[in-house]
């Protein structure tokens, strides 16, 4: 009698602990900006969430979420794709916080291309291909643009250009030599030959944007992910990863 009495309290306890344990091992998918490819499974791991992460342009992952992709957490590159989905009601407006400012460098692959020319460079007429991000959905693409506009090239080099779905993309078209050159992001860099970085008034800044939809709303672990970003830790990491932080908790 005794014993059976200890194993019910046993199942008892088990019955109640059970939400607990479901809600802590709750996946916890995160949409994050092509820039993070080199440093978001250091993000993931250091977060402690079992956090996984799709790679993509952020216009890219503002079109799926607004038509129910199930993600808890997104990582723009900018603020504009974030905030258009708290505007719509899919992600939480309380939660969107700048975690990263974003540089453009211009970037080649082979050794004989001098990138310390800076953009003046790219009317040689030996450069026959520039890749730059896709203008339309990602916000580096955006920057580059507007980069090239400022400096009176876009339409002086535009025949020229081949654009990458996402910043990694744009990368790839260099490392691979579909491009010689590319306007890219600095945090890609680490390892890689050195690129020129852009004079950080040569366009718009580049303020990445994390923010909590609405599906990731009823999960403490998206949550903890945000609060992850903002800690020292957090900040550290996206430091040694080539970002520049924001100034305060922004």
């Amino acid at each position: 009698m005794f014993s059976c009495l200890i194993r019910c309290g046993l199942l008892l306890l088990a019955a109640l602990l059970a939400p607990a344990a479901v809600a802590q091992q709750q996946p916890l998918r995160v949409a994050a900006a092509a820039d993070l490819a080199t440093c978001i499974d250091r993000l993931n791991a250091a977060s402690g969430t079992g956090a996984s992460a799709t790679i993509g342009a952020s216009g890219s992952f503002y079109a799926q979420i607004n038509n129910g992709a199930p993600y808890d957490v997104f990582l723009s590159a900018d603020t504009a794709y974030p905030r258009a989905l708290a505007d719509a009601g899919l992600a939480d407006p309380a939660s969107l916080f700048v975690y990263a400012h974003g540089r453009l460098a211009l970037w080649a692959a082979a050794p004989g291309i001098r990138v310390d020319n800076g953009l003046r460079l790219l009317t040689d007429p030996a450069i026959r291909r520039i890749a730059i991000a896709n203008p339309e959905v990602a916000p580096y693409g955006k920057a580059a643009k507007a980069a090239l506009q400022r400096a009176g090239l876009w339409d002086q080099i535009r025949d020229k250009l081949v654009f990458g779905e996402n910043i990694a993309q744009t990368m790839q078209f260099v490392e691979s030599g579909n491009a010689q050159v590319g306007l890219v992001s600095s945090a890609h860099l680490a390892g890689r030959r050195a690129g020129w970085l852009l004079p950080a008034d040569a366009y718009p800044p580049i303020e990445q944007g994390a923010i909590l939809t609405r599906h990731g709303s009823a999960n403490p672990q998206a949550v903890a992910y945000l609060r992850f970003l903002r800690s020292d830790k957090g900040r550290a990491l996206l430091a040694e990863c080539g970002f520049t932080l924001p100034t305060g908790r922004e």
